[in-house]
């Protein structure tokens, strides 16, 4: 039975040596590609980002906290955005979409679509007046693979995490999850090791979730062997704070000559939110009002 709504665990295994996130996003994934209108590839690739970003926003504080994926590759991806909040708000697009292909997908094998690249974890605090952005190259073309080494290398902390999507025979996405451990300082080696092919044995998260079970049972039934205790549980949804009046305070940081010509029509000026794909409509008046208060001359 499909569950209603997603929802993400923090919990602690191996005698509080290691911390973990658990997130089921079905929902999340199905409502990515509704409003961004992707095909299957395309919902893999943003659909992998989206879940990546709400596993490492429960590293943050503040509701109003902030944390953005990005990847900027060669490949047909060309690049995405995924960003999370401590609300469990999240939100993200693809640079490119479609993703161009010159042959059917053949299996979800991503590295080629990658190609050469960067993943940067930027976090914005509350208040703050820049992100903390750290970068690495890729190195895997799977973003699970490069995350993890985004962790061992920038933050020296052992980190595993799996990330995964069911799609139905009609190519919907009927199930998605994803997982994440970090060892604590002082962790045993061999634990990370044991827990990583633990992982690696994992039945399909997507499929899992698909099928309605919960991140609860399966914590109880996987990781039993480790004493899990669950820290905090919440929900996750796609969520996009943009507005008619944020759109219209970035028109006004557009160069004087640009407002100027998007002023003189055609009407209505049509402008659309990368992240959840709304659109805003301005007319005549709004535009001729918002080039008033750019240039001073109300």
């Amino acid at each position: 039975m499909r569950q209603s709504a997603d929802v993400r665990i923090r919990f602690l295994l191996g005698d509080k040596a290691v911390r973990g996130v658990l997130l089921r996003g079905n929902d999340l994934v199905a409502e990515m590609r509704t409003r961004h209108g992707l095909g299957l590839l395309e919902t893999l690739v943003l659909g992998h980002g989206c879940l990546a970003a709400a596993l490492l926003a429960t590293s943050l504080k503040g509701e109003k906290d902030r944390l953005a994926v990005r990847i900027e590759c060669s490949g047909p991806i060309k690049g995405l955005v995924a960003e999370g909040n401590g609300a469990g708000e999240v939100r993200g697009y693809l640079r490119q979409n479609p993703i161009p292909l010159e042959k059917p997908l053949e299996s979800f094998d991503l590295a080629s679509f990658y190609g050469a690249g960067f993943l940067s974890v930027s976090t914005h605090l509350a208040g703050a007046s820049q992100p903390f952005t750290g970068t690495i190259m890729l190195e895997h073309g799977n973003l699970a693979l490069d995350l993890s080494h985004y962790f061992h290398t920038s933050e020296q902390t052992p980190t595993a995490i799996a990330l995964s999507i069911q799609f139905d025979s009609e190519g919907l996405p009927v199930g998605a999850g994803g997982l994440l451990l970090q060892a604590m300082p002082g962790a045993p080696p061999e634990l990370m090791t044991e827990l990583e092919e633990r992982i690696a044995a994992l039945p399909s998260l997507g499929r899992y979730f698909a099928e309605g079970g919960t991140p609860e049972s399966l914590l109880a039934e996987e990781f039993a062997d480790f004493q899990p205790e669950i820290l905090t549980s919440g929900p996750v949804r796609f969520g996009c704070p943009c507005s008619k009046e944020n759109i219209s305070a970035r028109l006004l940081t557009l160069p004087e000559e640009d407002l100027d010509e998007l002023r003189g029509g055609p009407f209505p000026v049509e402008t659309c939110c990368h992240y959840c794909n709304t659109t805003y409509l301005f007319n005549r008046e709004e535009m001729e009002a918002l080039w008033q208060e750019r240039t001073g001359r109300g």
